[in-house]
């Protein structure tokens, strides 16, 4: 059975919910995920299995669920889809010079036109953003931080959704190759 490498991300991991690395990748472990590694203590792992996304997606959720009380929004992704985001990124020369200015969005599933538009309504600042399939591309000149637009992403396009900047994307990305 041919083995896939995927990246894990956990939505709305920091505060008051943490998912502690060394016990997240025992979880996953346990759960017969094979090669387990995470990257920083913010909701984020690699790992290798011979399922497909969606299985792989349900059975981290149900580990998570069941031995650390973790309930939010999983997103999977393999490692051939995530170099796919990574080189489809429309923002890659604002991302080479200032990496924390450019984030991708992993969403549940992809967004049809008019929730593109409604969103592309609410777009008044320097921040410009792009729909691919199941990723968002955003940019915001002015730090995330700043943005008033990103906190209308998620409710505006009705779908759970986690980012990461590039900076994060890229070491993701050599983690799971295991650069």
């Amino acid at each position: 059975m041919a083995k896939t490498r995927y990246i894990v991300l956990f939505r709305g991991v920091g505060g008051a919910t943490q998912l502690p690395v060394k016990q997240l990748r025992q979880v996953l472990g346990d759960a017969g995920f094979e090669d387990v590694a995470t990257y920083i203590n913010s909701g984020n792992a690699v790992l290798t299995s011979g399922d497909a996304e969606a299985k792989v997606t349900e059975k981290v959720a149900q580990a998570v669920r069941t031995h650390m009380g973790f309930e939010k929004a999983v997103m999977v992704r393999s490692l051939d889809h995530w170099q796919a985001m990574i080189d489809g990124n429309p923002y890659f020369d604002d991302a080479e010079a200032a990496p924390t200015t450019v984030h991708v969005f992993t969403m549940e599933h992809a967004v049809n036109a008019e929730a593109q538009q409604a969103l592309a309504a609410k777009a008044t600042g320097t921040e410009r953003f792009w729909v691919e399939g199941r990723t968002l591309y955003l940019h915001t000149p002015d730090g995330m931080g700043r943005s008033l637009f990103a906190p209308k992403i998620e409710p505006t396009l009705k779908t759970a959704m986690t980012a990461r900047n590039w900076r994060s994307m890229l070491a993701l990305a050599k983690l799971a190759r295991g650069d």
